[in-house]
């Protein structure tokens, strides 16, 4: 067999297996499963506590109505920041730190992960982490991927920069353009028990046009039914699992 003809036949068996390999974490995707064999991946948490966390921020035209709408019931929570949102707009995230919430990242832009290598992955991971650190002087210490889909290279890249991915346990599916509040509180509170975590939008960046007003409608309505089933609400970093989730001052 000539040394061509090797490589090709090499390439066509390796290049399966490689690629099985680096999108083998997508299974994690898949929400009972993730729930029930991944527990940590998936934010469960404190028995008594729901961790309440926001994706795709932040955006001067919505989020200051969830900043509101938490200060209102003395609540605080996780916000996963993109990265190029945090760089348009770096007095909204000081002043999502200054209200006391958690921050994580998002990626720098959001993009599926299993689309990119490793060095992309890593460098998108690195960018929004150390943006959004320099902005709040603090490093963050969390990680959601986009579309909650994570790969090989994205686990390799959280390690090596000290992130832990988290995904969640409930949604508000609040993305949608017929989404209502009525919609996101029902799906949210439909699957939502104590030691999970509940994932909404405080921007439509990635969303349908206008499609945080049915997240900011539902937010209180699902306050309240975690208040009458005895759950208390607040970020990751009281949830009993992720180390505090505060990495320290740079």
């Amino acid at each position: 067999m000539s040394a061509a003809r090797l490589l090709r036949t090499t390439a066509r068996v390796a290049l399966p297996v490689l690629a099985a390999a680096h999108a083998a974490p997508v299974l994690s995707t898949f929400g009972p499963l993730r729930n029930r064999a991944m527990p940590r991946l998936a934010g469960r948490g404190r028995a008594d506590h729901v961790a309440l966390t926001f994706d795709d921020g932040p955006d001067p035209l919505s989020t200051p109505f969830f900043l509101r709408a938490l200060e209102d019931r003395k609540v605080t929570a996780t916000f996963f920041l993109l990265g190029c949102q945090a760089r348009r707009s770096p007095g909204l995230v000081r002043e999502i730190a200054a209200a006391g919430h958690e921050i994580g990242i998002h990626g720098w832009l959001h993009r599926p992960l299993l689309l990119r290598g490793p060095r992309a992955t890593y460098d998108d991971f690195a960018r929004a982490r150390d943006t959004v650190g320099t902005l709040t002087g603090r490093t963050p210490a969390l990680f959601r991927p986009p579309y909650g889909v994570m790969s090989t290279a994205a686990h390799l890249a959280a390690r090596r920069l000290s992130l832990t991915p988290v995904l969640w346990t409930a949604w508000g599916e609040d993305w949608r353009a017929r989404a209502t509040p009525e919609s996101v509180h029902r799906t949210v509170t439909r699957d939502l028990d104590g030691g999970g975590t509940v994932l909404l939008h405080d921007s439509d960046c990635t969303s349908a046009p206008g499609a945080w007003r049915s997240a900011l409608g539902a937010l209180p309505r699902i306050l309240d039914t975690c208040e009458e089933r005895g759950l208390a609400v607040g970020p990751l970093r009281e949830h009993g699992r992720y180390g505090g989730g505060v990495a320290p001052v740079l």
